[in-house]
């Protein structure tokens, strides 16, 4: 027979656990304030293309989310948003594994910082193109602040 026990904890016990959450979360940024915590100190970046697949020839983008760890490397990096629909994630992914980030001056103690990047395929050279490309890949729910 299962019987069940119930245990009562003090008052003090339960306020510190709702004090301090067991996961604490990073800060969540937009790429266009990243800069404020973490410089990308690359100008160039290696990626993996494969040599064949789904629409890799047709303009679009990918959203690839990633967490700038306190050694500036990207960690938890994946491909959220592929438009359109395309074997182009996987090259995205791989050049964001590649970025290295230097802390900024407001940032020495490396706070890990979540964000994300667009990257745009096969569009238009000039920016009003290129903006009006990866517009679809901009993810919510990054704070401006």
């Amino acid at each position: 027979m299962n019987t069940l026990f119930r245990v009562q904890l003090p008052i003090c016990l339960l306020a510190l656990a709702a004090a301090f959450p067991a996961v604490a979360q990073n800060r969540r940024l937009p790429p266009e304030r990243l800069n404020a915590y973490w410089i990308l100190l690359n100008q160039h970046v290696g990626v993996d293309v494969p040599n064949s697949g789904r629409n890799l020839y047709k303009p679009g983008c990918v959203a690839v989310t990633y967490t700038v760890g306190s050694d500036g490397l990207p960690r938890d990096v994946k491909a959220v948003k592929v438009v359109p629909d395309s074997d182009l994630g996987k090259v995205a992914e791989s050049a964001v594994k590649n970025f290295t980030y230097g802390p900024s001056l407001t940032n020495r103690a490396g706070e890990p910082i979540d964000t994300y990047y667009v990257i745009p395929f096969n569009g238009p050279s000039d920016k009003a193109g290129q903006q009006a490309l990866m517009a679809p890949c901009q993810l919510p729910g990054y704070d401006a602040g």
